[in-house]
């Protein structure tokens, strides 16, 4: 073995790279432009506006090849575009070093956000001029902006700016890590590696490279955001495993996803490099099977026509190009850490003319074609023996208390759940979803009363009744649609919801409930939206639909027999369990002494977002049993866990729970270091303040509160699984049939012979 292969820090694993890379003809002009511009600017030459600084030289310039970088991944844009398109990369390479040697080495915060604050000046919406630029960045932002968006909507606009001052301020994120020696938890890396790494800007710049706006109507559709976000999160884990070298061990960063893997897990790095390129993978095929199987779904529901079909396809044409062309680009760019990387076996096949490439290479090997992520995707066995989890200790900091409002609770949420029907059969069904049993079993007014134990008891009956609304309608969608796999049935159930939470609540309203999901929405919608402002009410439909569609998600992934990708499990299970829901209560009662835009900072979602991982996790752990081997069930942390790995039930579930002591401990950091820093920024008063320290007890109680009434209720208890699983047998007829409770439960949920 060569010396350098012994010093790299792990072998670069095999790619999976779908799609074919093909090369932009107008390469060597936009080179001879850029390099050009890039003088112009400022960026190569002699320094300027009072730095003595040279961030690059022109040769390192020429080894990094920007140009290449664009042709590769805009390999149809016509000349103009590829130059404009590689000056943008120019500027944002130049920023990222630039920021790195001035601001990230010395640590400094005050300056570097200071020269933050400056750069949105240089983005105006309007195109209003803007302050005369004092640095390189600055004007080559500018110059850019100018070029770029004046033959773009204002939507596009909008995103394109609020992707590109994510990218800009959360470097203050990295720079702060650094400073406290802070290396985030794999949640959080993503979420924040999305932001900073800067491919959702990427992906805003494909749309003006080939030529096709996303349709406003569906940009913040699910599939949509699902191709950002997978695009997103395979540009970055890539650009991971390619500079590890020079981050982590040359410039000192903390940044990087193998670095976060291997501090989480305890592994090498060869085993972290190995996993994050199995994320990466799976990132890929995820957009694969969302393209297959939601984007049909998605033309039909907003009524595409031909024309705004095919902007989209175009657009997800561009995503793909850029995909395999950024790979192309790090294997050759002497920026990053490829000098060993090892040629596998390929079959070549000769394609016509015309196509942009002279020939399809298809990789031989297991790893280059993807199939480990996607065998272990997709060859689940529902319903085995699992048995009863052994319960982790759980890290909780926090403590709550019972509400003395509990038995009125429960007495009348049980009154309201039977004047809704949801303890009757359903009619023309012959099926009870709930009976008194069940609903005392689960004794969901248990959870309202730890959760928000302060409640008035007007207050706690209305919580008891959301949380029992929305446990029975996540109990009712999957005993109705998921067992039968009707998925056009399970949409148009989706859809008449939204029916029952008109903006005007004072007129009577002429949709009628045809089952006791419909009927408890309409009422509780009616109790909970009037006194709520026009834009409360928006919000809080928000966070309704949004746990009603995530249902559909499971379901498609219960049709498809596929255990989910790990990434799109954590973003969707905040929606499953209804978090926004039971949080937007909570904002709700804070009136208007807390501004909208304290709720809408990175620090506030990292609370929430950590609260809502934590509560999930939990549920995931207690569920278990119930849902592997009783419900078949495909939607669970430990089984994903499980899969990703290659782990043991007990061996997941400790995995789980280390994950939800990072995200115990990250909400613990928000609230000692920056919770302070958004209370100045706001200038909060006395009274805004106390509103939203008890806001953020409230998520503290949440927190304490879920793990306790999961412990306490029978819910999850096997035997009472085994009860449930056998429900229209008597104990009269098991001795005549020769077998134990037990073993006709096993044959009920398809068990072991």
């Amino acid at each position: 073995m060569s010396k350098a292969r012994q010093q790299q820090p792990f072998q670069l694993p095999e790619f999976y790279v779908p799609w074919p890379a093909r090369l932009n003809p107008n390469l060597e002009a936009t080179r001879v432009h850029t390099k050009a511009w890039t003088y112009e600017m400022g960026m190569l030459g002699p320094p300027r506006d009072g730095t003595d600084r040279e961030i690059w030289s022109e040769r390192q310039f020429d080894g990094m090849d920007f140009a290449l970088l664009c042709a590769y991944t805009h390999p149809e844009a016509p000349g103009p575009e590829l130059d404009l398109i590689t000056d943008w990369y120019v500027w944002v390479f130049y920023f990222d070093d630039h920021f790195l040697e001035v601001y990230k080495h010395p640590r400094d915060v005050a300056g570097g956000q200071a020269y933050l604050d400056r750069l949105p000046l240089f983005m105006p919406l309007d195109m209003a001029p803007p302050p005369e630029p004092s640095n390189a960045v600055e004007r080559g932002l500018w110059d850019l902006w100018k070029r770029t968006v004046p033959t773009m909507s204002m939507d596009w606009r909008r995103r394109f700016y609020e992707n590109t001052k994510h990218l800009l301020d959360e470097s203050m994120w990295e720079i702060v890590n650094i400073r406290e020696a802070r290396i985030s938890n794999p949640i959080e890396y993503i979420e924040m590696r999305r932001k900073v790494g800067g491919a959702p800007w990427s992906s805003d710049l494909v749309e003006h490279a080939v030529a096709a706006e996303i349709p406003a109507r569906v940009v913040k559709s699910r599939p949509m955001r699902v191709f950002k976000d997978t695009f997103s999160d395979a540009v970055h884990l890539r650009n991971d495993l390619f500079s590890y070298e020079r981050e982590i061990l040359e410039e000192g960063e903390l940044s990087n996803g193998v670095l976060v893997v291997e501090k989480f897990l305890d592994c090498d790095t060869q085993r972290a490099a190995d996993l994050v390129n199995d994320l990466l993978t799976s990132r890929l095929q995820q957009f694969e099977n969302t393209a297959a199987t939601e984007l049909p779904w998605l033309f039909a529901e907003y009524g595409l026509n031909p024309v705004e079909q095919g902007q989209v396809l175009t657009y997800l044409r561009g995503l793909q190009d850029w995909q395999s062309g950024g790979h192309e680009w790090h294997m050759r760019s002497n920026r990053y850490m490829n000098k060993n990387t090892e040629r596998r076996a390929e079959l070549s096949l000769p394609l016509p003319a015309g196509l942009g490439t002279s020939a399809l290479r298809l990789p031989l090997t297991a790893g280059a074609l993807g199939l480990g992520p996607r065998v272990k995707s997709f060859t689940h066995v529902p319903r085995q023996h699992v048995g009863p989890v052994k319960l982790p200790k759980f890290y909780m900091p926090y403590s709550t208390y019972l509400s003395p409002h509990l038995e009125r609770a429960r007495k009348n949420s049980k009154d309201w759940a039977r004047r809704m029907g949801m303890l009757d059969v359903l009619p023309g069904v012959g099926l009870y979803i709930w009976d008194d049993h069940k609903f005392d079993v689960a004794d969901v007014a248990l959870c309202g009363a730890l959760i928000h134990p302060d409640a008035t008891p007007e207050q706690l009956d209305l919580t008891a009744s959301w949380l029992v609304w929305g446990t029975y309608a996540d109990d009712y969608f999957p005993a109705l649609y998921g067992y039968t796999r009707d998925m056009p049935g399970a949409k148009v159930f989706n859809a008449r919801l939204t029916q029952f939470m008109p903006d005007d609540v004072e007129t009577p309203n002429p949709a009628v409930p045809t089952n006791p999901v419909e009927a408890g929405l309409a009422d509780l919608w009616t109790r909970t939206a009037g006194p709520l402002s026009p834009r409360g009410r928006t919000l809080f439909r928000k966070a309704i639909q949004d746990m009603t569609e995530s249902w559909v998600w499971e379901l498609n992934n219960q049709i498809l027999n596929r255990v989910p990708d790990p990434v799109d499990y954590v973003e969707m299970r905040r929606k499953t369990f209804g978090s926004d829901l039971t949080m937007s209560l909570s904002r709700l009662s804070k009136g208007d002494a807390v501004p909208e835009d304290v709720f809408n900072t990175r620090t506030l979602r990292g609370l929430e977002n950590c609260a809502s991982d934590y509560s999930c996790f939990v549920n995931d752990i207690f569920s278990y049993q119930k849902e592997i081997e009783f419900e078949g069930e495909l939607n669970n942390c430990v089984l994903v866990a499980q899969r990703f790995l290659d782990l043991d039930k007990d061996a997941a579930v400790l995995v789980v729970n280390d994950l939800m002591t990072a995200r115990m401990k990250q909400f613990e950091h928000l609230v000692a270091t920056e919770l302070p820093v958004v209370v100045r920024t706001f200038g909060l008063d006395a009274k805004a303040q106390e509103k939203l320290n008890k806001y953020v007890e409230q998520l503290q109680q949440w927190m304490a509160g879920i793990p306790r009434w999961h412990a306490a209720v029978e819910r999850y208890k096997e035997h009472e699984l085994i009860a449930s699983a056998t429900p229209r047998l008597r104990a009269g007829n098991l001795s005549g049939l020769g077998m134990s409770a037990t073993r006709v439960a096993e044959l009920f949920r398809g068990g072991r012979s």
